[in-house]
C-alpha cells in the first residue's frame, strides 16, 4: 500500500531547456545588448580596481604605439646617419618601453582577474540563492546535472570572457584609434591604404556571429544535458549495477557526448574562420604599405622609417582586429551562459502570501483539510474533493494503492505545493496564512526517500534543529534507538557521511533521519514509510520510541508495515485521489471492502 513517490503527472509541460527526453526546447537567447547590462552592475561594485586597470591599459597602450615611432626614429635619424651612439639610446628607451608596457600588461592583468573573481563570486551567490527561494515544481522539471552546469560550465565562460578579455578588449578598441589617429598623422594616404582591412574585417565577424552565438547556445545546453547524465549515472551506480544497465547508460552518455561533440564542432568551425581570415588580412596589409609606400619612397614623398613605422603600426593593427576577432567567440560563448544563468534568476520565486505576522506561540494540532483539489499539471486532478480531519493528539494513518495521492497529501500540508481549491487548516487557521518557515518549523518529517549530507552523523542529526547542543543531538539519537550503531562508527558522532551517506546502510541512513525529526520536536509529525527501510527487529525498537514521540502530538503516517495501521487513531484509505474508506484498522477489515482486499492482497498471512 506504499506510494513510492510523490504522485508526478504523466505529462509535463514544454521547458526552457529542460533534460533529454523531455517536451520543449531552450527559448531564443534574449537581446545580448540587455544581458551585457545586467552583467554590467556586478562589475560596477569594484569601480575604484577597474580605474585602475583602464589606467594601466591606457598606459601600456600608449607605449605600445611610442615603440613603432621609435622604431622609425632609429631608421631615419640614427641609421641613414651611421650614428651609433644615438642608435644605442633609442634601442634602450625601446627596451625600456617593452619592458614597462609589459609589466603594465601583466599588472593590468592581475587587477581585472580579482574584479572579474569577486564579481562571479556574486553572480554564483545571487544564482545559488536564489535557487533556495525556489518552488520544488522547478526542480520537478530541471535535474541536477543541468542545474549544475549553470552553475559551473555557465559561469566559467563568464569568468573566461571577463578575467582574460575584458581588459584584453579595451586595450585592443585603443590601440586601434591609437594607431588610427598616428597613421594619419604620419601619412594620409598610407593610412587610408591602411584602413581599407577595417570594414571588411567587420563584415566577415558580422556574418560569422550570426553563427557562432547559435552554435555556443546550443552547446551551453548540449553541456547541461550531459552534465545531467553523468550526475544519474554516478549517484545512482547501485541501481547501474544491479540491473546491469552498464552498456545502456554508456550508450546515454555517447549519444549525449555526441550531441556535444556536434554542437562544439559548428560553433568552433565558424569561429575559427577568423584567425586565417585575419593572417591573410594582415598580409594583405603588408604588401598594400610596402608597394604604396615603396612608390612614394621613390617619389621622395615618405623616408624609409615613415614606411617601417607605418608596417609596424599596420601589424598592431592587425592585432586588435585579431584579438577582437578571437574575443568575440568568447564572449558569445559567456553571454550564452549569462542568458542561461539569467533565466534561473528570472524564475519566480516561491510566493509566500502569509498575511499572518507570525505563528502562534503554540500548536496544538487541529488539522483539517476541507473540499481540498490539486493538481501538478493543469487539468489532471490528484486530489478531488478531499475532507479529512485529524484532532490533537491523534495519528493517521494514510493507506492505498501507489499513486492514489498519499504523499501528495503531505506535499500540500508542508505546503511544497500550493492547494487549487478548498482550504488547509491548522488549529482553525489557514496555513496560506501562516507564514511558510514558521509552518515547517511546526512540522517534523521523516520521507521515505533519506537523504543525508556529506557531512560529520552529527551535523546530520543536528539539521533538524541548528541550535541543538550535542547533548541534544544524542538524546535524540538515543531515542530513534540510533545511538547503538552511531558508537560502532569508526570515529562516532564525528565520523564523516559520504555522499549522500554511502558508507550507511539504507536502515542506518533512515534512522538517522528519525533522529533527526525527533530533534526538531514538532507540534506535528508526518512520516512517509519512515520505518520501510529497517529490518522488523529494529522496527520494533524504534516503534516504542516514534510513539513516544507522538504521544500529544499530531502524526500522519503513510502506513507501509501493518503494526504501524493497527495502532493508528484512524485509518485513511485513498484511492483515486479520494477517500474510500475511514476507519480503524480492525473496522475496516470487518466491512471487508476496498481495504480488506488491499490487505488480503498484500498482507494475508500477517497477524493482525
Amino acid at each position: 500500500m506504499a506510494e513510492r513517490g510523490r504522485n508526478e503527472p504523466a505529462h509535463r509541460p514544454p521547458l526552457r531547456g529542460g533534460p533529454p527526453g523531455m517536451p520543449g526546447r531552450i527559448e531564443k537567447a534574449r537581446d545580448p545588448r540587455r544581458t551585457l547590462a545586467r552583467l554590467l552592475p556586478y562589475l560596477g561594485r569594484h569601480r575604484l580596481l577597474l580605474i585602475a586597470v583602464l589606467g594601466l591599459v591606457v598606459l601600456s597602450t600608449g607605449l605600445g604605439l611610442l615603440g613603432p615611432y621609435l622604431m622609425g626614429l632609429a631608421f631615419d635619424e640614427y641609421i641613414a646617419n651611421r650614428d651609433l651612439a644615438g642608435l644605442a639610446l633609442v634601442s634602450g628607451w625601446m627596451l625600456a618601453v617593452f619592458l614597462l608596457g609589459s609589466l603594465a600588461d601583466a599588472l593590468s592583468g592581475r587587477l581585472m582577474a580579482a574584479v572579474s573573481q569577486r564579481a562571479l563570486k556574486k553572480v554564483r551567490g545571487d544564482l545559488f540563492g536564489h535557487l533556495q527561494t525556489l518552488e520544488l515544481r522547478f526542480f520537478d522539471n530541471h535535474p541536477a546535472g543541468e542545474l549544475m552546469s549553470r552553475l559551473t560550465n555557465d559561469v566559467e565562460a563568464l569568468n573566461t570572457a571577463i578575467s582574460q578579455n575584458a581588459a584584453a578588449l579595451v586595450a585592443s578598441m585603443l590601440s586601434l584609434v591609437g594607431i588610427l589617429v598616428a597613421m594619419f598623422a604620419l601619412n594620409f594616404w598610407l593610412a587610408l591604404a591602411s584602413v581599407i582591412v577595417v570594414p571588411i574585417m567587420f563584415w566577415f565577424t558580422g556574418f560569422v556571429a550570426r553563427y557562432t552565438r547559435k552554435g555556443f547556445r546550443e552547446l551551453q545546453k548540449d553541456l547541461g544535458q550531459l552534465n545531467a547524465v553523468m550526475e544519474e549515472a554516478i549517484s545512482g551506480q547501485r541501481v547501474v549495477r544491479a540491473f546491469r544497465r552498464g552498456d545502456w547508460a554508456a550508450a546515454e552518455f555517447r549519444r549525449h557526448n555526441q550531441e556535444v561533440c556536434r554542437a562544439a564542432t559548428y560553433a568552433n568551425s565558424y569561429a575559427l574562420l577568423l584567425m586565417p581570415l585575419t593572417n591573410q588580412l594582415g598580409n594583405l596589409f603588408v604588401i598594400a604599405i610596402a608597394g604604396l609606400g615603396g612608390w612614394l619612397a621613390l617619389k621622395g614623398l615618405v623616408t624609409v622609417g615613415t614606411i617601417v613605422t607605418f608596417i609596424s603600426y599596420g601589424r598592431n593593427f592587425i592585432n586588435p582586429l585579431r584579438q577582437l576577432a578571437n574575443m568575440y567567440n568568447s564572449i558569445q560563448a559567456a553571454l550564452a551562459g549569462a542568458e542561461r544563468v539569467f533565466e534561473v534568476l528570472d524564475t519566480p520565486s516561491e510566493v509566500d502570501q502569509a498575511q499572518a505576522a507570525a505563528a502562534p506561540a503554540r500548536i496544538s494540532g487541529q488539522v483539517e483539510f476541507a473540499r481540498v483539489r490539486f493538481g501538478y499539471t493543469a487539468g489532471i486532478p490528484v486530489i478531488r474533493d478531499m475532507t479529512l480531519e485529524a484532532r490533537p493528539g491523534q495519528t493517521i494513518a494514510l493507506v492505498g494503492p501507489t499513486g492514489a495521492g498519499k504523499t501528495t497529501l503531505v506535499n500540500l500540508l508542508t505546503r511544497f505545493y500550493e492547494i487549487e481549491e478548498g482550504r488547509i487548516t491548522i488549529d482553525g487557521t489557514d496555513i496560506r496564512q501562516l507564514p511558510k518557515t514558521e509552518l515547517r518549523r511546526r512540522l517534523g518529517i521523516v520521507l521515505q526517500d533519506t537523504f543525508l549530507f556529506s557531512a560529520s552523523v552529527l551535523e546530520n542529526i543536528r539539521y533538524g534543529r541548528l541550535d541543538a547542543s550535542d547533548e541534544e543531538v544524542v538524546e535524540a539519537a538515543r531515542l530513534a534507538d540510533a545511538d547503538h550503531f552511531i558508537h560502532q562508527l569508526p570515529e562516532g558522532y564525528q565520523t564523516q557521511l559520504s555522499e549522500r551517506a554511502g558508507n550507511l546502510s539504507q536502515g542506518q541512513r533512515q534512522l538517522l533521519a528519525i533522529s533527526r525529526a525527533i530533534l526538531a520536536n514538532p507540534a506535528i509529525l508526518i512520516l512517509d514509510e519512515a520505518t520501510s527501510s529497517v529490518d522488523t527487529r529494529t522496527e520494533a525498537r524504534i516503534q516504542a520510541a516514534l510513539l513516544r514521540l507522538m504521544q500529544g502530538r499530531t502524526a500522519f503516517v503513510i502506513a507501509h508495515r501493518l503494526s504501524t495501521i493497527r495502532d493508528a487513531d484512524q485509518v485513511v484509505v485513498i484511492r483515486q485521489g479520494q477517500i474510500a474508506e475511514q476507519g480503524t484498522h480492525q473496522q475496516l477489515l470487518d466491512r471487508r471492502g476496498f481495504y480488506h482486499q488491499l490487505y488480503m492482497s498484500q498482507f494475508k498471512g500477517e497477524a493482525i
